[in-house]
């Protein structure tokens, strides 16, 4: 695995600490915000709190990529929610930005807005373009797993394979090594018990060789495991987030930015 990663000129060094991810939806379906961030200065208020807070990026999405989510959105509806907000943040706030979308037209407006990274729920597959995209704009791109039935053979080894798959995708179009970040996809192509299963065996994706990012803030299969609705999963959300740690995550994609931060330093400081 490359040992260091530069985001918008940010040298990102890889088994050092846990990267912070704040979430900000600016749709008004999200599962977990239920549109609370969907006009520009509630969108900016949020992004400036979870900087305050330590995010290291924040990663902004204009469509709701739930599982289970029926109603599709435009590329062009997507930027519309989402460029106002890149372009203040870009120029207000000293912090990275990744783009949330599996879009090709999205994910190239939003870095010409000013976005600096790109973050696929799809890997590279759902938009033929996307990985010119990337390779063009290079940028950094998340690679996520999903499938559209959770379906497996053997799990683990499924998820490997379809995760090498949207490698080759990359470098075939050109994406360098230095620029790929993998996440397992925790909630999408999986049942809750497959999530769970995702989750002990975290370390199988540092195979691969490349930085692994978890996004399993709030998810459903916590909400399933604990009996909990969507607004009291953060202690499930915060036992995840050492977990994954533990088992060598290198970034954590979540909704409460402080108390996930103060948890990642505190296994940081034991583990690593």
């Amino acid at each position: 695995m490359k040992d260091r990663m530069t985001i918008a000129g940010k040298t990102w060094e890889w088994g050092r600490k846990t990267f912070i991810m704040g979430i900000l939806n600016v749709t008004p379906d999200s599962f977990s915000d239920g549109g609370r961030f969907s006009n520009l200065e509630a969108a900016l208020a949020q992004a400036s709190r979870m900087k305050a807070e330590g995010a290291d990026i924040i990663d902004i999405g204009g469509e709701s990529t739930r599982p289970g989510a029926t109603d599709t959105v435009t590329a062009d509806e997507e930027l519309r929610r989402i460029v106002p907000v890149i372009q203040r943040l870009s120029k207000d706030i000293e912090i990275p930005i990744s783009v949330d979308t599996y879009k090709a037209k999205t994910a190239r407006l939003a870095i010409g807005a000013g976005a600096h990274m790109i973050n696929d729920v799809w890997g590279l597959k759902k938009d033929p373009e996307m990985a010119e995209v990337a390779a063009s704009l290079k940028v950094p791109v998340c690679i996520m797993h999903n499938r559209e039935t959770p379906v497996y053979a053997n799990l683990m080894k499924d998820i490997l394979l379809d995760l090498e798959q949207s490698l080759e995708i990359a470098f075939k179009a050109g994406v360098k090594e230095e620029r790929i970040i993998l996440d397992p996809g925790i909630g999408f192509g999986k049942t809750w018990e497959q999530s769970l299963l995702v989750m002990r065996n975290l370390e199988m994706l540092r195979e691969l060789g490349f930085p692994v990012l978890l996004g399993a803030s709030r998810k459903s299969f916590i909400g399933k495991t604990l009996g909990l609705e969507v607004q009291d999963r953060l202690e499930g959300t915060l036992a995840v987030t050492a977990i994954g740690i533990i088992k060598k995550v290198d970034i954590v994609r979540v909704h409460d930015v402080l108390g996930n931060v103060r948890v990642a330093r505190m296994t940081d400081k034991i583990v690593r």
